[in-house]
């Protein structure tokens, strides 16, 4: 009862002699401290917007500004060319017009300066040869470039400041993105379907595509990235399917380590670590990620990591949220994140998270499996929200969810690598990806999953970002969780334990079970198709590939091309995602790896009368050159897929039928990749703490008959892949083709090893 008498924050009682009003004053003490924090807050965010509204100056260089400009009048000099003067008959007869016209003059010099810095260096930004060097090999004219990008970055950026200086995505022109598109499917059309096929290219280039294009450059120029939203609108909300599998990614725990074996104070941890991330984030304290430690790149999907849902079908961002909502054995509960004004400490949500474990209720009807309305199909969802949680406790428990700042569900499973057990990692994937398909809420914008035995993953929704955003939380969280935080010798948080937390509140609930079985077994029938697989190749790493002056990500993407065929027997159309984020609100491009040079690569490896490993090898190089050129021009803008993508979504508003575009749209990536970056932050020296690393994440299947392969290179040793497919395709065995996987690495690196010795 001491709980609920604290959460009173007053009591009165009518008396004869009048009202007798009853104050608590630890309840006033927690309001004061409250409002403290929230202005605190307010004023740490209005001095960082003020740093990055002024980037690459500083408010310091105002002062500088107006004392130079008082300086010179003092002089006798007018360095405005009468401006001062032009300012002074302007204002109101006063004695300080002279020094108020100055002023006037200095700030807006000032402001002219600040803008000339950004267009400086997003003319600098815009430069982008240097990435088409060989790496190691750099000319004078990048050497000058960098020294020039780097004194008109300014010092100390936020995450932030940069976002005003980015360039603008690039519309490539219709020739160049044609015949790009031309070249990439000729290996796998013959002779008579690429004749056709370039004659619908033609003619799309001849009748339909000026029109189209003009009206795309005219988007360019207004929006601020003519890509992106189209993209969220059209590929992730407008779809109906379920986001389930089909569009949620999942990220896992450190591979070899975990620091604790105790649920609620691993939880607790780690829900720590992310409040401390996300204060950082709404401060823009983080430090932006720039490539050569230089080049910045694009914030702005940062921005929605937190307090977002996917509402059927937008997504709702929210500012600072206060609680969050957590899931175990069918029943959901919210705990508050702030005490006092402060955010809970690590052994204070441990506390929380116990009492909900402890907590033996059984589920409301309907509750257990509530969860799976947001992993069916989209449109019952929809129709299911405006009947049944339009009012009453519905509505307020759903709100609950989605005005959260994130999802947790405290696992009744244990999962993690073990190299005991076999599958132990597949078991691991498929419970991130789609659990029980009612234990995550898919909607927010990643669900934080705590294991029984202390193992961690995440489910994120894809539509708010892509995977390095959420990479970069991940690798700060799980550094922040063993480095900085740490737990006591019995595994607990550490910390005192607060005994006057108020208690967590359980959700209330009312719905037909009906409405969420449908929804249920649509979301178990695509689970139960998942065919998963995750394969640890330790033979070598990026070490060694690099002593073979190969870029690894070409190496990888040429075994897979070696894998597919072997897996198949025949090429297929291949997407490897790149990432655009030089630019403004820049998200991803499609590489198309299956290419002329790695298709005769392939061959000749399959051939058996080419004998010598010089010939191959001198093929693998041509591939791999030919790769890292198209992953390059991807990232800068000159790609195949988002500018076909565009110009299909522009003909849909201006109501042309183009043929060529609805076959490009429609075709099938049955091989689908993407590497998932690590190190971002280096918060943790690998080198020094080697089990200290991750397994990265995956996806699920984007073909019925293809496979979804995610690999993370770790260090200089290990590289890991999650392959998916689908159990009903009958082409398809994701062990199969992770075998196929290791032994064309393998024999790739024995082309080098034969060349090594023939060279001896």
């Amino acid at each position: 009862m001491a709980e609920a008498h604290q959460a009173v924050g007053f009591q009165f009682t009518v008396t004869p002699d009048g009202i007798d009003l009853h104050l608590s004053r630890e309840v006033l003490k927690h309001i004061y401290l409250s409002g403290v924090t929230s202005w605190i807050k307010r004023a740490i965010r209005f001095k960082n917007g003020i740093l990055t509204g002024v980037y690459p100056a500083s408010p310091s260089s105002w002062l500088i500004a107006v004392i130079a400009i008082m300086s010179t009048m003092y002089a006798r000099i007018d360095p405005s060319l009468g401006m001062i003067d032009t300012i002074k008959r302007t204002l109101p007869r006063h004695w300080g017009r002279t020094v108020l016209s100055a002023i006037l003059f200095a700030t807006g010099l000032w402001l002219s300066l600040i803008l000339m810095l950004r267009y400086i260096l997003k003319a600098l930004l815009s430069y982008h040869a240097w990435i088409f060097e060989s790496h190691g090999k750099m000319s004078f004219c990048t050497k000058l470039w960098l020294s020039l990008v780097k004194m008109f970055s300014g010092r100390r950026p936020l995450l932030y400041s940069f976002q005003a200086s980015l360039p603008r995505l690039p519309v490539p022109s219709v020739d160049d993105t044609i015949t790009r598109y031309l070249e990439s499917v000729r290996p796998l059309l013959d002779d008579e379907q690429y004749n056709q096929m370039e004659v619908v290219a033609n003619d799309f280039k001849r009748d339909e595509a000026p029109k189209l294009q003009k009206y795309l450059i005219l988007k360019s120029w207004w929006a601020t990235n003519y890509v992106s939203d189209w993209w969220e609108e059209y590929i992730y909300l407008r779809g109906r399917s379920p986001i389930m599998v089909n569009s949620n990614f999942y990220a896992m725990d450190l591979l070899y380590v975990i620091p604790t074996h105790r649920q609620a104070a691993r939880a607790g941890n780690v829900v720590h670590a992310m409040l401390q991330y996300r204060r950082k984030l709404e401060r823009g304290e983080h430090a932006p990620l720039r490539a050569l430690g230089v080049v910045p790149m694009c914030s702005y999907q940062m921005e929605r990591m937190f307090n977002t849902t996917r509402i059927p079908d937008f997504v709702q961002h929210l500012s600072d949220r206060k609680h969050l909502v957590v899931y175990h054995k069918g029943r959901f509960f919210k705990v508050w994140l702030y005490y006092g004004g402060r955010h809970l400490w690590p052994s204070e949500l441990e506390t929380q998270f116990q009492r909900i474990l402890d907590d033996t209720t059984e589920p409301q009807p309907g509750e257990l499996k509530l969860a799976a309305l947001t992993a069916g199909n989209r449109v019952p969802w929809a129709r299911s929200r405006l009947k049944y949680f339009s009012q009453g406790v519905n509505k307020a428990s759903l709100e609950a969810i989605e005005t959260s700042a994130f999802f947790l569900t405290l696992d009744d499973e244990a999962h993690g690598y073990d190299p005991d057990k076999l599958r132990s990692l597949d078991l691991y994937a498929k419970s991130l990806l789609h659990g029980k398909c009612y234990d995550r809420w898919f909607d927010k914008s990643f669900t934080l999953i705590a294991y029984k035995n202390g193992k961690l993953g995440v489910n994120a929704e894809h539509s708010w970002a892509d995977a390095p955003i959420v990479g970069h939380m991940w690798e700060y969280v799980l550094a922040t969780d063993c480095f900085h935080l740490g737990y006591t010798e019995e595994g607990h948080c550490k910390g005192d334990i607060n005994k006057g937390l108020p208690p967590t509140a359980k959700l209330q609930w009312d719905i037909p079970l009906e409405v969420i079985e449908d929804s249920y077994m649509v979301a178990k029938e695509i689970a139960d198709d998942v065919d998963f697989h995750g394969c640890l190749f330790d033979e070598f790493g990026k070490g060694l590939i690099k002593k073979s002056r190969t870029s690894p990500d070409a190496f990888i993407q040429l075994a897979l091309q070696l894998a597919q065929f072997r897996d198949k027997g025949e090429f297929c159309l291949t997407y490897e995602a790149s990432m655009t984020r030089m630019f403004r609100e820049g998200r991803t491009e499609t590489v198309r790896s299956c290419t002329i040079e790695s298709t005769a690569f392939v061959r000749a490896m399959q051939d058996k009368n080419t004998k010598q490993s010089a010939q191959r090898l001198d093929l693998f190089r041509k591939a791999a050159d030919k790769h890292q050129n198209m992953y390059r021009l991807a990232m800068t803008g000159s790609g195949i897929d988002r500018h076909l993508f565009c110009l299909y979504i522009m003909s849909k508003y201006l109501n042309i039928d183009s043929p060529f575009l609805k076959q490009v749209l429609s075709e099938p990536w049955r091989l689908s990749t993407s590497q998932t970056p690590q190190q971002q932050l280096n918060m943790v020296d690998i080198n020094k703490f080697p089990r200290y690393v991750g397994a990265g994440g995956g996806f699920g299947p984007v073909a019925d008959d293809g496979y979804g392969v995610s690999y993370i290179i770790v260090g200089e040793n290990l590289i890991t892949f999650h392959i998916s497919s689908k159990f009903s395709s009958p082409e398809t065995d994701s062990y199969r083709f992770g075998q196929n996987i290791r032994q064309a690495m393998l024999d790739i690196r024995a082309l080098f090893d034969q060349n090594d010795k023939k060279e001896m």
